[in-house]
């Protein structure tokens, strides 16, 4: 069992780090909180398993705390007592309100293992603890275990944990893995209806991480020791995935119509999984929230945040908070399946 309460290093991650590229904050890297900073089919082996069934997991190859381990439990408990009308992404983010923001989570071993930590979360880190509290209340679970399960199913490709590259570091492959595994749909908009809202689109290109290398320490030492060009290094598998994500065409909000009702916005619900879309060279998106539509009818975001520095509720609708950031293009929407 891999126990620890230590402060968190410097992260080697681009899109689960949720790190900063904003003018505001300086030279940063992908997919971060704005300083704050193609696969449709569903997977064919129907192996996903049924409410109430134990699943099984290594604990000994997980990175935890006996607090956190006894928070998530107690979470858990209280999920499966729920009986309101809130969505049950709402419903958990609700209950990590305030804890700390921190740009890097998730490393904390020289190798890569499965690593919890609900004292500090990140953007996507808190929508990732966010999606496996909710798929394991959906299971009828309050065991740790199954909670640890989920969450390496939406972190990792594939919900397989195989090295630094197979940890879903940029949002498309994120979207990708999860939507192969029928756990999340991205929302696009009717064709019918010419997408609307959707009406704004952008062909992923993603590179910024081999581009980057030295932003990123793994792959920096592996430049220093001449193994990023060979086949099986981690900075070749990273440039695999990242060419195989690119190249999907993929629709969203425009900001600029941010601030209309959901007469227009319909289309985006309470607890929906919502990612910043940048214009970034290399990037898809920057930061990410849950959709909340706010008693003055706006919409607004649920994050992890670096300006207030914790996990709350933003006061300043999202179109205000995108207008005033140039490299921010839009949103797009992505939906729980359990939602």
């Amino acid at each position: 069992m891999k126990f620890t309460s230590s402060l968190i290093i410097f992260s080697l991650s681009l899109f689960l780090s949720c790190q900063h590229i904003s003018a505001e904050k300086g030279a940063g890297n992908a997919s971060g909180d704005t300083l704050e900073a193609g696969d449709t089919a569903t997977r064919a082996d129907n192996n996903m398993p049924t409410a109430g069934e134990e699943l099984t997991i290594d604990l000994s190859e997980v990175t935890y705390s006996k607090e956190d381990s006894a928070h998530v439990e107690l979470l858990l408990r209280k999920g499966l007592q729920e009986k309101g009308d809130t969505p049950l992404t709402l419903f958990y983010a609700n209950q990590l309100m305030s804890i700390p923001y921190v740009s890097a989570t998730l490393e904390v071993n020289p190798e890569e293992h499965l690593a919890i930590n609900l004292t500090q979360l990140d953007c996507t880190t808190l929508i990732e603890n966010v999606m496996a509290f909710c798929l394991a209340t959906q299971h009828q679970s309050t065991r740790f275990e199954d909670f640890c399960h989920w969450l390496q199913q939406i972190r990792y490709r594939d919900g397989r944990l195989d090295g630094y590259a197979s940890r879903n570091h940029y949002f498309t492959q994120w979207v990708n893995s999860n939507t192969r595994m029928g756990l999340v749909q991205e929302i696009q908009g009717d064709e019918a209806d010419n997408h609307a809202p959707f009406t704004a689109s952008k062909t992923v290109d993603l590179h910024f991480m081999t581009s980057n290398t030295d932003k990123y320490p793994l792959l920096k030492k592996e430049k220093q020791q001449g193994l990023s060009k060979e086949p099986t290094s981690q900075t070749s598998l990273v440039r695999q995935y990242e060419q195989e994500a690119s190249g999907k065409l993929i629709r969203y909000i425009p900001k600029s119509i941010l601030n209309k009702g959901k007469d227009v916005l319909g289309s985006v619900h309470d607890g929906d999984i919502l990612a910043l879309v940048t214009n970034k060279d290399g990037l898809d998106v920057t930061h990410l929230g849950l959709a909340v539509w706010g008693k003055d009818g706006k919409l607004h975001l649920l994050n992890a945040s670096s300006i207030y520095h914790k996990v709350l509720l933003d006061p300043t609708p999202l179109h205000d908070y995108m207008a005033k950031r140039t490299y921010l293009v839009g949103i797009r929407v992505v939906r729980p399946k359990f939602q």
